[in-house]
């Protein structure tokens, strides 16, 4: 899965965001895009990242069919990998921890000392990474719900941790 970079600033925010609400067994969705890939999935709009609907913002559905149905078809177990355009918005160090997110297979967990590895930093780069993995504005398609506390545990998660608990039960995760 790849990540689409818009060039500049200036084209990331061109055009209105359009977005649509799916209802899921971790509760209703709330899916944006530009018009060509998707830009969040955010945990209603309480999600803590959530900056709110824009003015701008235009309710559609048509743009979120696929998105729709690969959701669909990961709540019923039958999908383990989005094939959908991604273009998550965030720095180069947060699009490089994203990008690294979507290398964690299904049923597996990681910690974010372990990504930090994986990025080539030091340890002590783990909480920059959790950060960065906390920002994650494309939830589940870029599965941030994959890492956990490096003793195992179930740490934070901007959907809350029963439905972290949920997708990694889903997924077949073992946990503590």
């Amino acid at each position: 899965m790849s990540l689409l970079a818009p060039t500049t600033l200036a084209e990331a925010l061109d055009g209105p965001t359009r977005y649509t609400t799916v209802d899921t067994p971790v509760g209703e969705l709330l899916l944006t895009g530009d018009g060509t890939a998707l830009t969040g999935v955010y945990m209603g709009v309480e999600h803590r990242h959530f900056a709110g609907i824009g003015p701008d913002w235009v309710p559609e559905a048509s743009p979120f069919t696929e998105a729709k149905a690969q959701l669909a078809a990961y709540f019923a177990g039958e999908l383990r990998e989005f094939t959908l355009p991604l273009a998550p918005r965030g720095t180069p160090f947060q699009r490089e921890v994203w990008t690294a997110l979507t290398t964690i297979p299904w049923g597996h967990t990681t910690t974010y000392g372990h990504l930090a590895h994986q990025l080539g930093r030091t340890p002590t780069a783990s909480r920059a990474v959790g950060m960065a993995n906390g920002r994650n504005p494309i939830s589940i398609v870029i599965p941030c719900h994959r890492v956990i506390g490096a003793d195992g545990s179930l740490v934070g998660y901007g959907g809350g941790l029963p439905a972290k608990r949920h997708l990694l039960t889903l997924e077949g995760s073992t946990l503590m």
